[in-house]
C-alpha cells in the first residue's frame, strides 16, 4: 500500500494534504533550516530558541492553520523550551537575508522535482528562460508598536520584487526591503546579479530603467518592458501598422537608448499597442520596449507576451487570497518579511502539487480548473488532524527520497485526487459601480425592505 497503511485514509481523503506535508519534510527539516541560517545570518546567533521552531510556527499561521503566532505558540506549548516573549524576540530579528535564502533554496529543491515529473509549462518564447520581476508593497499593520500608537498614518512594514519562473510557476528569488517608503527601483542593483544569458525579463515600467535595461543586456539577456515617460530615447524612422491583438491595434517603431555612464547606444524596439478600452489609469496607448531581434519574434507575439507578466500579480493574489503571507499584527519589518518569504515557499510547495496533478491529469485540466484557494483550505483544514494521527516521525520517509523518489510518490498521490473538488469558479466581468443615492433621512437602511421590494415590482 502506498506509503503504508497509517497514511490509508489521507490518501483516499486528501491526498493534497499528504503531498504537502511529503514536500515540506523533504526540503525543510529542521536540520536543513538551521544550515541555512548558520550560513546565512551575520547578526542573529542560536541560543536556545532554534531558527527551525520559529519557522514551524510561522508556517503554521501562513497556511492558516493557526491564526496568529501567539495562538501556534498555544497550540505547541508542550513542546517549547522557551517563553512567548522569547519567540517573538526571535521572529523580529530574523534577518531579510535568512528569509530570502529560503526562497531560494525552495527552488533548488523543488524545481528538480518538477523537471522529473516532466510537467514544466510550455516557454512563453521558445529559445528564451523568460523571468517576470514585479514588486510587492506588504499591507499596512496594526499599530502595537509603542512608537506606532499615537501615528494616524498606516505602518507599512516592507516591500519586496520577486521574481517568477513561469515555466516552473516558482518564485526563485526574492529581494525584500524593509523601509515601506523605498522606491521598487532603489532595489534593482541586487536582481541583475541574477541575469543570465538567454533569458527573457519582463517587467513593468517602473523597472524601466536606463541602468537595469543596459544591465540585463551586458548579462547576455533580453528584455520586454512597458515604457516609463520619464526613459529617454530617440525614435527612428516612423512608426508602422502590424496589425491586432487582443486588446488592441499594434505598431512598431525604431529607437535607440543611451547609457549615460559609458555613452553605449542600444538599438532597440518601440511596439506601441493602442488599446480598445483604456487602462484603470485613463492610458488609451501603452509602449513596450525590447531587444528581442525580429527573428525570435515579432511585434505582435511581443506585445501579446507582455500581457503574460500579470501572472506575477495572479501569483500575489493567491498569497494573499489561500495564504498568510502579510499578518497585520506583526508590526517589525524583519518579522513581516520572513511571513511573506515563507508563504512564497509555501506558493511553491504547492505549484509542485500542481506539477504532479498536471503529469497525471494534464496542463490544461489543472492550469485552466484548478483552485489553489480550494488546494489550500483542504490543506489547512485536515493538516492538524493528519498529524495528530500521522505524528511527525512516521514522515521523516520522506526525507532520505532521491528526486526520482519523491516524484514517483507525488504522482502515484496524484492519481487519487479528484479535481472537481477544487474547481476554480471565475467572476463574470465587472460592472460599473451605479450612482448611490442617499435618501437624507438615516444613515441606514432594512435589507428586508429593499428585498421585500424587489418581490413587489416583479
Amino acid at each position: 500500500m502506498l506509503l503504508g497503511k497509517r497514511f490509508a485514509q489521507f490518501v483516499e481523503e486528501s491526498p493534497v494534504s499528504v503531498m504537502m506535508r511529503g514536500i515540506v519534510e523533504y526540503a525543510f527539516d529542521a536540520n536543513r533550516l538551521e544550515k541555512i541560517f548558520d550560513e546565512t545570518a551575520e547578526v542573529q546567533y542560536t541560543r536556545e530558541l532554534r531558527f527551525s521552531t520559529v519557522a514551524d510556527l510561522m508556517a503554521e499561521v501562513v497556511f492558516n492553520i493557526s491564526p496568529s503566532i501567539g495562538a501556534a505558540y498555544q497550540a505547541n506549548i508542550g513542546e517549547m523550551t522557551v517563553s512567548r516573549k522569547s519567540v517573538y524576540n526571535k521572529l523580529n530579528g530574523i534577518e531579510p537575508r535568512i528569509s530570502a535564502a529560503l526562497v531560494v533554496d525552495s527552488v533548488s529543491q523543488f524545481a528538480p522535482v518538477i523537471e522529473k515529473l516532466r510537467a514544466t509549462l510550455p516557454p512563453l518564447l521558445p529559445g528564451y528562460r523568460t523571468k517576470i520581476l514585479d514588486g510587492n508593497h506588504f499591507a499596512a499593520t496594526e499599530h502595537r508598536i509603542e512608537e506606532l500608537r499615537t501615528i494616524g498614518d498606516a505602518p507599512l512594514p516592507g516591500k519586496a520584487l520577486v521574481v517568477l519562473d513561469p515555466l516552473l510557476k516558482l518564485a526563485t528569488h526574492v529581494f525584500p526591503c524593509e523601509d515601506g517608503h523605498a522606491q521598487e527601483r532603489s532595489l534593482l542593483d541586487q536582481v541583475l546579479p541574477c541575469v543570465e544569458k538567454g533569458d527573457l525579463w519582463i517587467e513593468d515600467r517602473n523597472f524601466c530603467t536606463l541602468g537595469f535595461l543596459f544591465g540585463v543586456r551586458s548579462g547576455g539577456a533580453k528584455f520586454l518592458v512597458r515604457q516609463h515617460a520619464n526613459l529617454p530615447g530617440r525614435l527612428r524612422g516612423r512608426r508602422k501598422y502590424v496589425g491586432r491583438i487582443e486588446t488592441g491595434r499594434v505598431y512598431e517603431q525604431s529607437m535607440e537608448i543611451t547609457n549615460p555612464k559609458t555613452g553605449a547606444t542600444l538599438a532597440i524596439r518601440r511596439i506601441t499597442v493602442k488599446l480598445y478600452q483604456p487602462t484603470r489609469d485613463g492610458d488609451t496607448e501603452i509602449h513596450i520596449l525590447t531587444n528581442v531581434p525580429r527573428r525570435a519574434a515579432n511585434s505582435l507575439k511581443l506585445a501579446d507576451l507582455y500581457r503574460k507578466r500579470w501572472t506575477i500579480e495572479t501569483m500575489f493574489q493567491e498569497l494573499t487570497e489561500t495564504l498568510t503571507c502579510e499578518i497585520k499584527t506583526l508590526g517589525y519589518p524583519k518579522a513581516a518579511v520572513f511571513a511573506f518569504c515563507l508563504a512564497l515557499v509555501a506558493y511553491n510547495g504547492i505549484s509542485v502539487i500542481k506539477a504532479a496533478l498536471r503529469s497525471v491529469h494534464g496542463t490544461d485540466a489543472v492550469e485552466e480548473h484548478v483552485s489553489g484557494y480550494y488546494l489550500s483550505l483542504e490543506i489547512s483544514k485536515i493538516y492538524t488532524g493528519m498529524m495528530i494521527a500521522i505524528p511527525p516521525k512516521h514522515w521523516t520517509v520522506f526525507r532520505d527520497m532521491t528526486v526520482a523518489q519523491l516524484a514517483r510518490i507525488l504522482k502515484e498521490l496524484a492519481h487519487y485526487v479528484d479535481l472537481s473538488k477544487y474547481q476554480k469558479h471565475p467572476r463574470g466581468p465587472k460592472h460599473p459601480r451605479p450612482e448611490r443615492i442617499h435618501t437624507g433621512r438615516t444613515n441606514h437602511v432594512s435589507t428586508a425592505r429593499v428585498l421585500a421590494r424587489r418581490k413587489t415590482a416583479t
